[in-house]
């Protein structure tokens, strides 16, 4: 398989003299169980326990937390010997053993030099129920693929690199930017869901991965009643067909048909956004640091995980990004939107769940909005994404003017690299360069040739 980002990470994390038991959080397939697999393949011995198919394994839990007492147990469970300093030990689907959380704090205070890291499809809700063992574990957070891990996984790294190391404001050759256009226009159609980008690299075949995406859809329809009530259900069914459609402007409950009320659909938006498949994109006001401290938890946008599960759901016609992508940017602008975001989440810090912002001015009858609000350091960075060739920017630049916290904005677009006054032009492709301080030397890592 491919190189992940997350990789870079999980290997810090294991020569880390100083490291807790390690928590990978993250929705249902997006490689988080291969990720550690490949990580195991770097030990002397690597022993998964999946509290799903092991029989008895989560009641070695229940009695205590002395961390000898369950390596024993588990060893003589699986006949295998677990070493501290020699074995990797995995706990998958822990959110069968929400106890086996609690247990990782024992593994830090009393077996520290063992390698420990759990990990589960509905971890969150686990979590929600027993809590995490504050200071005694770590957090990676792990999400589809990013579009740069999409050109490595086809063999594109030298674009990755270039991506990477472009300057600002500097044209990118015409017949290189068109054809990195043209790999985007395959991204958006195929997305960044593991199982689907290798459907697509074996075939070539768009309808096989686009079948791989509703199979994905489905699993995830089929999760809903784990952890919401019976009476939930058809909410979260509600929501998930219809978020899609809702994608790149403020979300209105109104708008979900059906004779629904906001208080039935409310908990549906928390728990697909905690089962991580949607992220929730609120208001802030992007006049302080921090940028969260001033959020407005009721105004709010949504995008899915996976741009290329949104457009199974919505049962689009993905062939434009491949015959005619710069007509796709052009007339599907909640995409490039959602796109995005996603990309931005991609390449937050992985230590923390990711926040981005959106803002809009509230005065009566105003329309000025900006897509999203980041913070790097001490300044908020407003972002426009502009599908086609659009130069309206009043937006940004009433921000701009009212904002002193922000001295540029940013704008993608299928427009090639340019810098004027406080506006920086990058492609829709570059995202990348807005990475986060802890992700850029994983990016590095990522885009070498190295397998």
């Amino acid at each position: 398989m491919f190189k992940r980002i997350i990789d870079f990470h999980l290997d810090k994390w294991k020569k880390d003299p100083f490291r807790k038991p390690l928590l990978l959080r993250g929705a249902r397939q997006v490689g988080k169980t291969y990720a550690v697999r490949r990580l195991g393949g770097q030990f002397k011995s690597f022993v998964e326990v999946n509290f799903e198919r092991l029989e008895g394994a989560a009641s070695i839990f229940e009695k205590d937390f002395v961390p000898e007492k369950i390596v024993l147990s588990l060893s003589l469970l699986l006949k295998t010997p677990i070493i501290p300093g020699e074995t990797l030990l995995f706990f998958d689907e822990v959110q069968e053993a929400p106890r086996a959380i609690l247990a990782l704090r024992y593994f830090y205070e009393e077996m520290p030099n063992l390698h420990v890291i759990a990990a589960g499809s509905l971890l969150e809700f686990a979590i929600e129920k027993v809590g995490v063992p504050v200071g005694r574990i770590s957090m990676l957070y792990m999400y589809p693929l990013s579009f740069l891990e999409y050109l490595v996984a086809t063999d594109n790294h030298l674009m990755g690199e270039e991506i990477l190391k472009h300057p600002a404001g500097e044209p990118m050759e015409e017949t290189v930017h068109k054809k990195v256009l043209d790999l985007l226009g395959e991204y958006l159609s195929i997305g960044g869901m593991p199982e689907a980008v290798v459907r697509w690299t074996q075939t070539q075949d768009p309808s096989s991965a686009l079948y791989v995406l509703k199979q994905i859809a489905d699993t995830y329809r089929q999760d809903f009643e784990k952890y919401a009530r019976k009476t939930q259900v058809k909410y979260l069914e509600q929501m998930f067909r219809q978020i899609p459609y809702l994608i790149g402007r403020e979300f209105s409950y109104r708008e979900i048909h059906g004779e629904y009320r906001k208080r039935e659909l409310t908990p549906a938006v928390e728990l697909l956004e905690r089962a991580n498949i949607i992220h929730v994109i609120r208001y802030a006001s992007g006049q302080g640091i921090p940028i969260g401290a001033e959020t407005d938890f009721d105004t709010f946008k949504v995008i899915y995980l996976d741009i290329g599960l949104c457009q199974a759901i919505l049962g689009s016609d993905i062939s434009i990004w491949f015959l005619r992508p710069l007509e796709g940017f052009e007339n599907r602008g909640e995409i490039a939107e959602g796109f995005v975001g996603q990309e931005l989440i991609c390449y937050a810090s992985p230590e923390s769940r990711a926040e981005i912002h959106f803002w809009k001015r509230k005065e009566k009858n105003s329309s000025a909005e900006v897509d999203y609000l980041i913070q790097r350091g001490e300044t908020i960075l407003p972002i426009e994404v502009k599908s086609g060739h659009g130069s309206t920017l009043r937006s940004l630049h009433l921000f701009l003017n009212n904002h002193p916290k922000s001295s540029s904005a940013i704008r993608f677009s299928s427009l090639n690299y340019s810098v004027t006054d406080k506006l920086d032009s990058r492609p829709l492709y570059a995202v990348a360069s807005l990475a986060h301080n802890a992700q850029k030397e994983a990016l590095d890592y990522l885009v070498t040739q190295t397998p």
